[in-house]
């Protein structure tokens, strides 16, 4: 009996090898897919931060000093995610600028985070013009991720109780008045 069993090859058949060898191949292609997928941003990833506590962060101002969402407390912030190789974002900025100085009384903060590779790069550009908004800058897309930022640009309402009222994508024409209606229900949340 040992004989018979010694004469057995040790080795799968070459059809049963491929097999194996195909199904290992494409368990690592789908973990591999499975894996980046979920470190990857996406346009719906950002609807599930409506309704719920904003993500804080801290950033350094165009000075080089850092400013935290949580300094924020108490007030409504519209933080808007852009960057100067972005047509959409530059093209919205000044509409920006006038709601920030329209509402800057009235306890709106408006963040406008560049997300520039070189913070040099967003200095230079608002050098040009004169906005009213504080800019942060993100070279290292820490808050960008946090708040699921899948392209640009992308803006967060904030009401004064830190929770995302609602999300923005794309360009938008901050001083309309459907958005000033949205400002205006934002102010008036409860402290």
């Amino acid at each position: 009996m040992f004989r018979i069993l010694s004469s057995l090859p040790m080795r799968p058949r070459s059809g049963n090898l491929r097999i194996m060898r195909t199904g290992m191949r494409l368990l690592l292609i789908l973990l591999t897919f499975f894996l980046v997928a979920a470190e990857s941003p996406s346009p719906w990833g950002a609807d599930e931060l409506i309704g719920k506590k904003a993500p804080d962060f801290t950033l350094k101002d165009l000075a080089g000093g850092p400013t935290s969402l949580s300094s924020m407390k108490g007030k409504t912030v519209l933080v808007n995610f852009w960057a100067t190789w972005c047509p959409p974002c530059r093209d919205e900025l000044p509409s920006l600028s006038r709601l920030s100085g329209l509402y800057r009384n009235k306890g709106l903060v408006v963040l406008a985070v560049a997300t520039d590779k070189r913070p040099a790069d967003a200095k230079s550009f608002l050098d040009r013009h004169s906005f009213t908004f504080q800019t942060l800058t993100d070279p290292d897309l820490k808050a960008s991720r946090l708040f699921r930022v899948f392209s640009m640009p992308t803006s967060f309402l904030i009401d004064r109780n830190g929770v995302v009222v609602k999300r923005y994508l794309g360009e938008e024409e901050w001083d309309s008045p459907e958005i000033k209606k949205d400002i205006e229900k934002a102010l008036g949340s409860a402290k």
